[in-house]
């Protein structure tokens, strides 16, 4: 991977995880949870803690690095996998980040923060509505991600 590649790939990770958490904000105007992953991931950080010393900060910083290095993942070793233009490439990208969200990041995430969110969301007040949010938000990471890497130019690392 070159450098311009590189970095036009992070730029597009951090526009793309923006997005989503723009995205995850306005859900609750429309009767959706608001998913706020920065602080999730605060609450993860201090719960072995007795006092604090993680700001959201910390969390929001995490936060926009596994979003970066999504955007890593999509262009080393799935873009020129998955068929499809930006728009189908986004849309399946989206799907399967909010598959392994729900079965296997949420329940590890929730329970080192304290509780336990379940799997697909099962131990919540809401299981439906925090699938269909997280669904929402994660298939809008996927097509900004995808439409910015393709206005940026990147096509992937060839093999």
């Amino acid at each position: 991977m070159s450098s311009s590649v590189f970095l036009r790939t992070v730029i597009c990770g951090f526009i793309a995880t923006f997005v989503m958490a723009m995205t995850a904000f306005l859900q609750g105007a429309f009767g959706l949870p608001v998913i706020d992953v920065g602080h999730i991931l605060t609450e993860s950080f201090n719960h072995a803690y007795d006092s604090e010393p993680y700001h959201i900060i910390f969390g929001n910083l995490a936060f926009n690095i596994i979003g970066i290095g999504l955007a890593m993942i999509w262009v080393v070793y799935l873009q020129k996998r998955i068929p499809g233009n930006w728009l189908v490439q986004g849309l399946l990208y989206g799907v399967i980040i909010s598959l392994i969200a729900g079965l296997v990041v949420s329940p590890v995430v929730s329970i080192a923060a304290g509780e336990s969110f379940g799997i697909f969301y099962s131990d919540t007040w809401v299981p439906g509505k925090l699938i269909f949010a997280g669904l929402l938000m994660h298939v809008v990471y996927g097509l900004a991600l995808t439409q910015s890497l393709k206005v940026a130019g990147v096509d992937g690392v060839n093999g």
